[in-house]
């Protein structure tokens, strides 16, 4: 947030400090198209890092708004509303815009074991936030970055000359999920052999899913299944339905559209 009030800030609003300090006033933020409402702690935290606001919201975090609905009012220095307003407002419509998008995706995998998974296919510096987005949505996450997961591609297998022995070593890393990308049946069977956690399927076709979650159940000791690449909103019911336990979904944090938001403002006694 610090880095957000920075970067529009700088050393000062100087439009803002056009008016006159003293003066109070009142502003009301409505959303123009309903949205899942997303990114209420990150509002709160703009202004108390501003100071001089109080905040009165009529929608709670995960709520569903309407169109033209009022999302909070808040009273107090004419300058911290209009100074906060644009950071406020960013984290609101981007926030509320992902947890759109992964709602969307998340209602059409209802009825199935199957979860939606995020990516670290996120705007630069909002990963944290854009993960919680998804979570309030309804998705679930998948590793937050490089530190806590371990997801070994096609260039991490030819690197280590195997997935064997690719897998061998990121089992070193006691607790730490071993997931593993592959392209053929024959790689999943490597995977599985290899003692991975997860195999990625890439790419693979409705029959080619099909056919992994057969090999993976007929396994001694079968792993988590994971599609991936390519999905939207019309193929991923289909893809849920061949038996994968999760499809993971880089374009609802990576093509967000943020919901249209308006600020109005009058002065106060």
């Amino acid at each position: 947030m610090a880095a957000a009030l920075a970067e529009d800030v700088g050393s000062g609003d100087l439009t803002a400090a056009l008016i006159p300090a003293g003066r109070m006033g009142r502003a009301t933020v409505i959303t123009r198209e309903s949205t899942i409402v997303c990114g209420v702690p990150y509002v709160e935290e703009t202004f108390r890092q501003l100071g001089g606001a109080t905040l009165s919201w009529n929608v709670s975090e995960g709520d569903t708004a309407a169109a033209d609905q009022t999302l909070f009012r808040m009273h107090g220095s004419a300058r911290t509303l209009l100074t906060a307003e644009r950071t406020a407002l960013n984290f609101l419509q981007l926030l509320s815009g992902t947890a759109n998008a992964a709602h969307s995706f998340a209602a059409r995998l209802e009825g199935t074991a199957c979860r939606l998974l995020d990516t670290r296919k996120t705007i630069p510096g909002l990963r944290t936030a854009q993960k919680y987005a998804v979570r309030v949505g309804g998705g679930h996450n998948h590793r937050m970055g490089l530190f806590d997961g371990i997801l070994i591609k096609e260039n991490h297998i030819m690197a280590a000359g195997s997935i064997a022995a690719a897998v061998s070593a990121a089992k070193r890393n006691a607790g730490i999920p071993v997931e593993v990308e592959v392209e053929s049946l024959g790689q999943l069977r490597e995977a599985i052999d290899a003692g991975a956690d997860i195999a990625m399927l890439d790419n693979f076709s409705l029959d080619g899913m099909r056919e992994g979650v057969a090999v993976n159940h007929a396994a001694q000791k079968p792993l988590k299944i994971e599609a991936s690449g390519g999905i939207d909103l019309q193929s991923i019911r289909a893809i849920a339905e061949t038996g994968v336990d999760f499809i993971s979904v880089g374009g609802i944090t990576k093509h967000v559209r943020a919901v249209d938001l308006s600020m109005r403002f009058e002065w106060a006694d």
